[in-house]
């Protein structure tokens, strides 16, 4: 009986992989693009401010909530953050990647690469509270900076508007320093993954041309490794702009998109506004990601 199955399945290898591909197609269709459908739809509802009840009629009037002042700032303070974030992943990243790339041996290559991907086998929730406890107005950078006397310095800093806070562990600087934090690995591994590509003929023959190694790296490891930085830019910032928690423990008074989706969800139970805020992030992605696909960043993927 099974070796007849087998043989059908051997001499049908069309039907073979249809069989193979339809579970996961289906999983797919149904649970990604069926929730994503699902907001959509959603989204064109309101909620009546009497009864508190979602109306289930076609309506633009949530997205034009979208355009009020308050929540028009909430999309430009999550978009900046995830730029900032993306810049600064990109500035941290490319000199590491750059020396797994090119200076260290195999073995040392295997062991930066265990190193950088070890945070990620940790739980989520840990490594950040672990920046809590660093961040915090009695935490571990608090107490170093009393020690060499800059004390004074950060508390001068955290008075600036916008960026400052109570502590860096309710403001805007620890949002943008934990964020960084967390989503390095994801800008570092496609970087090397470019780097590596790289053909080291062509930096060669910029060396025998007289280049100074200044000039190579703008003119040739850069150019070629820049896909690289744009496909890990498309994680940094895609994650940066649809996280909560990071600005629900260290951010202030300041709603970010993944945060004012939780308030409207589940505290105000205002669902049709909720999917119109995520409508925001999705749109944004679509137009990174077609800036992405014309850099060559799927490439470097």
């Amino acid at each position: 009986m099974l070796n007849r199955i087998s043989t059908f399945f051997y001499l049908r290898p069309r039907l073979t992989l249809a069989c193979l591909l339809l579970p996961p197609l289906i999983w797919f269709v149904v649970v990604y693009i069926g929730s994503l459908a699902s907001l959509l739809l959603n989204s064109f509802f309101s909620l009546n401010s009497f009864t508190g009840q979602v109306v289930h009629q076609f309506t633009l009037s949530t997205y034009a909530q979208l355009l009020e002042p308050a929540n028009l700032a909430i999309f430009w303070r999550t978009t900046f953050m995830a730029a900032l974030v993306t810049f600064a992943d990109a500035l941290i990243a490319f000199p590491l990647a750059y020396y797994i790339a090119s200076f260290v041996s195999r073995r040392m290559k295997t062991f930066l690469y265990l190193a950088v991907t070890l945070p990620l086998w940790s739980s989520y929730l840990i490594r950040i509270y672990s920046w809590n406890l660093i961040l915090t107005k009695e935490g571990i950078l608090s107490w170093f900076l009393q020690i060499v006397h800059l004390d004074g310095l950060l508390s001068w800093y955290l008075n600036l508007p916008i960026v400052g806070g109570p502590s860096l562990s309710i403001s805007a600087t620890g949002v943008f320093i934990v964020f960084t934090y967390i989503w390095l690995p994801y800008m570092i591994l496609p970087i090397e993954t470019a780097l590596e590509r790289v053909p080291k003929s062509l930096v060669e023959a910029s060396r025998d041309l007289g280049a100074r190694p200044a000039q190579t790296f703008r003119t040739v490891i850069l150019p070629l490794a820049f896909p690289g930085v744009v496909a890990g830019s498309i994680f940094t910032f895609s994650l940066t702009l649809g996280d909560f928690i990071v600005p629900t423990l260290f951010g202030n008074s300041s709603y970010y998109i993944g945060t004012a989706v939780l308030s409207d969800q589940g505290t105000s139970g205002n669902i049709p506004l909720a999917a119109a805020f995520t409508m925001g992030p999705i749109a944004i992605m679509i137009v990174y990601l077609l800036i992405a696909r014309r850099l060559g960043a799927f490439d470097a993927l």
